[in-house]
C-alpha cells in the first residue's frame, strides 16, 4: 500500500482547523501540518439561530486558504465536517452550498453520535487509553455547544450522556448578566452545577473513578506547564485543582496573558476554567489525563479504519453491547428472557447468512435490539413498543451512529407492531434502511416468540437452513404448546420477508 496524504477539516464553534496526515503502509499515521483559524461562528449560532453572511464570508475565505494548502501538499483524500455549530442553525443548507461552490470543499454535518465517536476513536488509538479505562475512567469531551460524558467500567463504555452545555453556549447564555454582577464566575458555576448534579446522581452515585480523561478546547493550554507527570502520563487531580482554583478568580484578560493565548482578551477562557474545575471536582477521580488529540485526529482515524488502513486494539462492539445492557438494566428489563432472545436471534441470523445478505454490523444492531426489546415495559405495559422506541432514540449509545440507533429503535418497535408498507414511510427513510429494519424485525420477532412464556423452556438451540426452510432444533423437558402455537403466526411474517419458512423441531429430554 502506498503512502496516502490525507486532510482532516473541522468547523467548530469558535475555530476552523485542518490537519494534514500521511497514512503509511505500516498502519501508522504521521501528522505533517496543523492549521487553525479563530472564527467564532457559535456567537451567531447559539444566540441568533443563524450564521450571518459576514461570518459565512470569513468561513469561505479560511476554507479557500485550506484548499490551497491541500493542493500544495498534493492531498489525495480529505474529509471535511462541521458539528453542533451548523446543526444548530436554520440556514445550514445555504451555508454548505456556498462553501461547496466557492471553495470546492464538500462539508458534511455530523450528528452528535458521529462527532463523539470520532473523538473516541482518536482516544482509542492512543496506547495509554486501554490501560486507563480498565481501571475505571470518565471521558469528558467538551465542545463549544455541548459536552459528552462517557463512563468506562473494566475497559468498556457502559453509558454516555450528551449535555447541552459547552463553553461557547455558557458564554452566550450569560451574555445579558456579564456586566451586571461582580462575581461572574459564580453565575457560570451555578449554571454548570445544575446539569452536573443531575448527571452525577443518576450515573455516578455508585461508581469508583480513578481517571478523568479530558478532551476539548482550552484544556491543552491549561495543562501544558505540567512538566512532571505520573508514569502513565496523568496528572494528580489535587495539583490540577490547586491551579484551577487560583485561575478561577482571575479576569479573562489576566488568564489570557498567563496562559499565553493568541487572543489576549479571550472571553471564553473563564467559562472554560470554571467548567473544567467543576467537572474535576464532581468526578472525584485521583488523576486526570489530557491526550494530545483533537477532532481532526478522530477524522483521520475514522477514515483510515473504514478504509482498512489501521486497526484498533479496543473492541468498539463490546462498548455497544455493554451500553445496551446498561440501558436495559436502568429500565429493569434485562433478564434471563433477554439473554434467551439474544441467543436465539444471533443463532437465526448466523444460519440465514446466505439469505439475508447482511453483515457484522447488522448482526451487532440485532444484538442491541434483542437486549433492548423490553425496555419500554418500564414506562407502559400497553404502549411498550412505542415507549421502547422513544427510550432508545433518546439515549446515546457510544459506538453507534444516529442512523444505526434509529434502525435499532424501529426494529424493537415493529417486532411487536405491524410494520408500515414502504410506500407509507419512504419520505422518512430509504429503501435500504427499510429492508434492514424489516429483516432484523422478522428475526427478533421469531426469536421472541420462542420464549413467549419467559420461562426459557428451550435448550441447546441450533438453527440450520435447509432449502426454503429454517429448521430450529430445540431440546426441552417441558410442554412447549404455547410457544409452538404462537410461533406459527410469526413464521408467516418471517416467510414474507425471507421466502423461508421457520420450523421448530423438538427433541424431548428425559
Amino acid at each position: 500500500m502506498k503512502i496516502i496524504t490525507f486532510a482532516a477539516i473541522y468547523i467548530g464553534s469558535y475555530e476552523v482547523s485542518m490537519k494534514i496526515f500521511e497514512i503509511r503502509p505500516n498502519r501508522k499515521l504521521r501528522q505533517i501540518d496543523h492549521l487553525r483559524s479563530r472564527l467564532e461562528l457559535g456567537r451567531d449560532a447559539y444566540n441568533k439561530g443563524i450564521i450571518g453572511y459576514e461570518l459565512v464570508e470569513e468561513l469561505c475565505q479560511v476554507l479557500k486558504e485550506f484548499h490551497s494548502v491541500m493542493e500544495g501538499y498534493k492531498v489525495e483524500e480529505y474529509k471535511a465536517y462541521a458539528g453542533n455549530v451548523l446543526r444548530a442553525v436554520s440556514n445550514e443548507p445555504f451555508i454548505l452550498d456556498q462553501i461547496r461552490l466557492r471553495t470546492h470543499i464538500n462539508v458534511d454535518v455530523l450528528s452528535n453520535s458521529e462527532h463523539r465517536f470520532m473523538n473516541y476513536k482518536s482516544l482509542a488509538a492512543a496506547p495509554e487509553f486501554q490501560t486507563l479505562v480498565e481501571k475505571g475512567a470518565v471521558v469528558a469531551d467538551v465542545g463549544g455547544g455541548s459536552m459528552q460524558i462517557t463512563l468506562f467500567r473494566k475497559g468498556t463504555a457502559v453509558t454516555t450522556q450528551h449535555i447541552e452545555l459547552g463553553i461557547m453556549r455558557i458564554w452566550e447564555k450569560l451574555a445579558q448578566i456579564r456586566n451586571m454582577v461582580s462575581h461572574y464566575e459564580t453565575q457560570i458555576q451555578e449554571l454548570i452545577d445544575k446539569e452536573l448534579e443531575i448527571f452525577k446522581r443518576l450515573y455516578l452515585s455508585d461508581q469508583e473513578i480513578k481517571y478523568v480523561i479530558f478532551m476539548g478546547d482550552y484544556i491543552h493550554d491549561m495543562v501544558k506547564d505540567f512538566s512532571k507527570k505520573e508514569d502513565d502520563g496523568t496528572i494528580e487531580t489535587e495539583r490540577f485543582l490547586k491551579l484551577l482554583n487560583k485561575w478561577h478568580k482571575k479576569s479573562p484578560e489576566e488568564l489570557s496573558i498567563e496562559l499565553n493565548l493568541s487572543n489576549e482578551r479571550d472571553p471564553l477562557i473563564l467559562p472554560s476554567v470554571v467548567l473544567y474545575k467543576r467537572l474535576t471536582e464532581e468526578m472525584e477521580a485521583q488523576y486526570i489525563w489530557v491526550p494530545s488529540v483533537r477532532i481532526t485526529d478522530g477524522i483521520v482515524c475514522d477514515y483510515a479504519e473504514k478504509s482498512k488502513m489501521i486497526r484498533f486494539e479496543h473492541d468498539f462492539k463490546e462498548d455497544v453491547l455493554a451500553a445496551s445492557r446498561n440501558l436495559a438494566e436502568r429500565y429493569q428489563s434485562y433478564s434471563r428472557h433477554t439473554e434467551a432472545v439474544l441467543s436465539m436471534s444471533t443463532a437465526i441470523f448466523d444460519a440465514m447468512k446466505k439469505v439475508h445478505g447482511m453483515g457484522k454490523r447488522e448482526r451487532l444492531l440485532l444484538q442491541a435490539a434483542a437486549i433492548l426489546h423490553d425496555c419500554g415495559r418500564y414506562v407502559s405495559l400497553v404502549n411498550q413498543s412505542e415507549c421502547s422506541y422513544q427510550i432508545i432514540m433518546a439515549s446515546e449509545i457510544i459506538g453507534m451512529t444516529h442512523l444505526e440507533r434509529e434502525i435499532v429503535a424501529n426494529t424493537v418497535k415493529y417486532s411487536s407492531l405491524p410494520i408500515h408498507p414502504y410506500e407509507n414511510v419512504k419520505d422518512k427513510t430509504n429503501q435500504e434502511n427499510y429492508m434492514v429494519v424489516s429483516k432484523l424485525m422478522a428475526i427478533l420477532r421469531t426469536a421472541n416468540a420462542m420464549d413467549r412464556s419467559h420461562k426459557q423452556k428451550f435448550k441447546n438451540i441450533k438453527a440450520v437452513l435447509k432449502g426454503r426452510e429454517l429448521v430450529i432444533t430445540i431440546e426441552t423437558e417441558e410442554s412447549v404448546v404455547l410457544e409452538k402455537g404462537l410461533f406459527s403466526s410469526y413464521a408467516d411474517s418471517f416467510e414474507e420477508v425471507f421466502s423461508v419458512m421457520p420450523k421448530i423441531k423438538e427433541k424431548r429430554v428425559l
